[in-house]
């Protein structure tokens, strides 16, 4: 799967395939399983990791037999498709593969179509009762987006990967907007004066209900992700639970659901804590907005020193980001081993130009090592700026 096709995750955008045709095609191949289970389909800018783990973990409570499809995966490829947070079994995934090969061959399909089809098979095989299924890259032309399914939710609108999905807020938000489904419902968690406009639009094209989460109030429930941040996913998450009709969910399960969503469906990369004395904690926001809010909550913490490992890919606008890190902590610059790493060097020279000093490394493991020798217990070692940095050090 890795070696011999293409997969935005390591190509970027020479692996975006901009149609449905493959994954439309591959589906009827298969039967269309996609059609054979209930689902509510999850787009967004951040937060829509988080918002597709909580949502599972409150209709697990609940006693349904949950699917859950995400992207990207940090150490098993097997991470992308679980019921109740347990991983698709290996044998199933090299079966699928060794019976559907010739099809890929013949039709060329994507890293993410064949992944796609293998998760919705996979799905209906299992009966779930329902399935999350997060987006990949956008919404209206992603493998995911030949469901119809019970709600769609939209986290949040950010600027991130404009060389596919446009430039503005706005342009961005017609793309996520395009897994608004006829008469399907469609909760949006985070107002925006620039993408409202763009979301209503949509829904009344497709007489779908439009639902604003920040306008309704909710219960402060404790949540299992840490990270301050998650006040933002919430809202959302919860609205589209009260939206979602013919599922049974009592107070009780949504209580236990989000304390408990690491347990359910083993979540990793958020605002995770991988070590104490000195406490280090690794975050897989890649963006502007993403890392603009993890930033915040470093804020918020206690410590002496503060050191911090980052690595980005090359398709970031670094400049953008550079300016929201502190002045007052020691970098640790390394490239990801993958294919769109962006290189040390230029890292530290884009840092550089912020006042943001450190040393480089070609590696992330040698990066971290280093942090942890330079830290003393009070201090704090903050790993992020790409899913790869994350991976690695995992």
């Amino acid at each position: 799967m890795f070696a011999q096709l293409p997969m935005y995750q390591n190509k970027g955008k020479s692996a975006f395939n901009s149609k449905l045709d493959g994954i439309t095609s591959f589906a009827q191949h298969l039967g269309d399983p996609h059609t054979k289970f209930k689902s509510i389909h999850v787009a967004g800018t951040n937060g829509k990791g988080s918002s597709s783990h909580l949502l599972a973990s409150v209709l697990q409570e609940a006693g349904y037999t949950v699917g859950l499809y995400t992207s990207p995966h940090l150490k098993d490829f097997r991470e992308r498709i679980r019921i109740n947070g347990k991983k698709i079994e290996k044998n199933w995934v090299v079966d699928f593969i060794a019976e559907n090969k010739s099809f890929f061959t013949v039709n060329k399909l994507s890293f993410f179509e064949m992944t796609v089809g293998m998760a919705f098979s996979y799905f209906a095989d299992e009966e779930v009762d329902i399935a999350i299924i997060e987006v990949g890259l956008g919404g209206r032309l992603d493998s995911t987006n030949i469901i119809t399914p019970e709600v769609s939710l939209i986290t949040n609108i950010g600027l991130d990967h404009t060389d596919m999905l446009g430039d503005t807020l706005a342009k961005i938000a017609g793309e996520k907007a395009g897994i608004i489904k006829n008469e399907v419902p469609v909760v949006i968690s985070e107002f925006n004066e620039e993408t409202a406009p763009v979301f209503k639009s949509v829904a009344k094209e497709n007489n779908s209900k439009i639902i604003f989460a920040e306008e309704s109030e909710y219960p402060d429930y404790e949540i299992g992700l840490l990270g301050s941040y998650q006040k933002k996913n919430i809202k959302g998450v919860l609205a589209t639970l009260h939206t979602l009709s013919g599922f049974k969910v009592v107070e009780s399960n949504v209580i236990i659901g989000l304390r408990q969503v690491v347990e359910n469906t083993q979540l990793m990369g958020r605002w995770q804590q991988i070590g104490s004395n000195p406490t280090i904690i690794c975050d897989t926001a890649h963006n502007k907005e993403g890392i603009s809010l993890v930033l915040e909550q470093v804020k918020k913490q206690k410590f002496e020193e503060l050191h911090i490992v980052i690595g980005f890919v090359k398709d970031k606008e670094i400049s953008n980001i550079s300016s929201l890190f502190p002045k007052n902590a020691t970098y640790y610059f390394c490239k990801p081993k993958n294919f769109r790493g962006l290189g040390e060097k230029d890292l530290e020279s884009a840092f550089s130009k912020e006042g943001l000093m450190g040393n480089v490394y070609d590696s992330v493991n040698k990066a971290f090592m280093a942090a942890k020798k330079c830290a003393k217990k009070n201090d704090f070692i903050y790993i992020g700026g790409s899913n790869f940095v994350v991976a690695e050090v995992l």
